[in-house]
């Protein structure tokens, strides 16, 4: 016989299981061991919880000293969005460098590679790849972190990374769902609206989903955008059309659905995190996603509190939250025995010494194009000024991981310096250059009004400028040597000074 105790204790294990919160420091604090204690199923993990593998490592194994089948996320899409090397970049191009090439076995072996890192640091979620057709070149949010801009093309890198992440144990979560490509709005900061007919989202936007889907992929994360040919009233996270409707029964999909980030402005400005969270379990969700912004044990409590509440006020079934938790243990149990004995927590290698460690730079080398623009494209020999021209990263990439060619070429031309400008200064790079040559480094020029400007001017007064574009490169090539890199990743920067010294 059930009694009221017994559901009280499940509804709040369940309530627990579908969070993925975040936390802050390098170590778990006491709360949150003690939730994961209480049926916590999930941690998610940023940028602020890792110094090295071997902390990494520590740090997950005290998790599932706790708990052994604790669900341990992170958002490493490599490139420009890394938490594992927040700090120095990644080994790893992104998914615009891989689609630019467009070998899909490349883009499975890097993928491959990055999976074997994480399951040997104790990660066995990875909220990747973004499969997001990168229809719009002015996206502020998705850009390089999209395999391109053809559904076919971005289709096939999806199911091969996909392929690939899993291959080490470490599952998939393919986002963002039904695809945040066309939007002009950072979905942090607002609610983006895609108005185009559902003809055009089954023909673009759906074709990497299904790919990802035919591969197996665990996980699909939700966007916290507007569609009204789907859905005009609620963003797809919050939508039982979206969600239940076109992922599980039209596209058939099974594994679990995890929302992107509630404390983004989309959900939380409008509906709030509370509300919206049980909007999302009770569209089809599984798992809530927060912890990038609020990571603290009051966030825990608060979204627990009113799951269970729901369920006890009638506004959300009390068999849909118990679902949605038995796919998170799912999940979880997939992951342990995929793992395996070799990837279990505390084997991470170091950096540069692992099998396949080259794989990144190869796939970075593999996508730079140069176009030369004249006789003044020769390859630098002295010690040049680079410049800098930096744009306000968006949320996902932060600002804390450092980009551009500047220390690869100090590396290799000893006496390169450097300045950064956020505004039209090419008076100020001029005079800071002297007789240097001066090799412009931008991320997204064509977006940048001000940066295409810089670059034009510097073309102008000095022609033998080199212009490196570590963005979409979608404006015209310029300078004597134009050098594209189709990301920013570390690995991205070293191809490109390799492309502009020659060697």
């Amino acid at each position: 016989m059930t009694t009221l105790v017994d559901r009280t204790d499940t509804l709040t294990r369940d309530a627990l299981a579908v969070l993925q919160p975040g936390f802050v420091g390098t170590t778990a604090p006491d709360w949150l061991l003690r939730r994961i204690g209480e049926g916590l199923s999930s941690v998610g993990l940023f940028g602020r919880n890792i110094t090295s593998p071997g902390q990494l490592a520590a740090l997950t194994a005290r998790l599932r000293a706790e708990r052994e089948d604790v669900l341990v996320a992170i958002d490493e899409e490599g490139g420009d969005v890394t938490r594992l090397e927040v700090r120095t970049g990644s080994s790893f191009p992104g998914n615009y460098a891989l689609g630019s090439v467009d070998d899909v076995e490349l883009t499975r072996a890097v993928a491959a590679e990055l999976g074997r890192r994480l399951a040997e640091c104790g990660v066995d979620l990875n909220w990747a790849p973004s499969a997001d057709v990168n229809s719009n070149q002015d996206n502020p949010v998705i850009g390089v972190r999209s395999f391109g801009a053809d559904p076919a093309l971005v289709a096939r890198h999806t199911a091969a990374y996909v392929r690939g992440l899993q291959s080490a144990g470490v599952a998939a979560c393919t986002k963002h769902f039904p695809g945040h490509g066309d939007t002009a709005v950072d979905s942090h900061h607002a609610l983006p609206r895609i108005d185009v007919e559902l003809a055009t989202l089954h023909s673009r936007e759906l074709q990497p989903f299904r790919a990802a889907i035919s591969a197996g992929s665990k996980s699909v994360m939700s966007a916290h955008i507007l569609l009204p040919a789907l859905d005009p009233d609620r963003p797809a996270t919050l939508s039982p059309q979206v969600l239940t409707g076109l992922l599980r029964r039209e596209l058939g999909y099974d594994g679990l659905i995890v929302t992107d980030g509630m404390e983004m402005q989309a959900i939380s400005a409008v509906y709030g995190i509370e509300r919206g969270s049980v909007l999302a379990i009770a569209a089809g969700a599984d798992a809530i996603c927060v912890g990038g912004g609020l990571a603290d044990e009051d966030t825990v409590l608060r979204l627990r509190d009113a799951l269970v509440t729901a369920v006890r006020k009638g506004e959300l079934p009390e068999e849909r939250l118990a679902d949605a938790a038995a796919r998170v243990r799912a999940l979880a149990d997939w992951t342990r025995g995929a793992r395996g004995a070799a990837s279990e927590p505390g084997a991470a290698s170091q950096e540069g010494t692992a099998p396949g460690t080259e794989i990144g730079l190869t796939a970075a080398r593999r996508a730079v194009r140069v176009t030369v623009g004249g006789r003044t494209g020769e390859p630098l020999t002295t010690a040049p000024y680079v410049a800098a021209f930096t744009p306000v990263a968006n949320i996902a990439v932060g600002d804390e991981t450092p980009w551009g060619v500047a220390a690869e070429l100090a590396r290799r031309l000893p006496g390169t310096e450097t300045g950064t400008y956020t505004d039209a200064a090419v008076d100020d790079v001029l005079r800071a250059a002297g007789g240097r040559r001066i090799v412009a480094v931008v991320r997204d020029a064509h977006r940048h009004p001000w940066m295409s400007q810089s670059l034009d001017a510097l073309v102008a007064a000095r022609p033998d400028t080199i212009v490196v574009e570590m963005g979409l490169n979608a404006a015209p090539p310029r300078g004597a040597l134009h050098v594209a890199t189709y990301g920013a990743a570390r690995v991205c920067g070293i191809a490109a000074a390799e492309a502009v010294t020659g060697n």
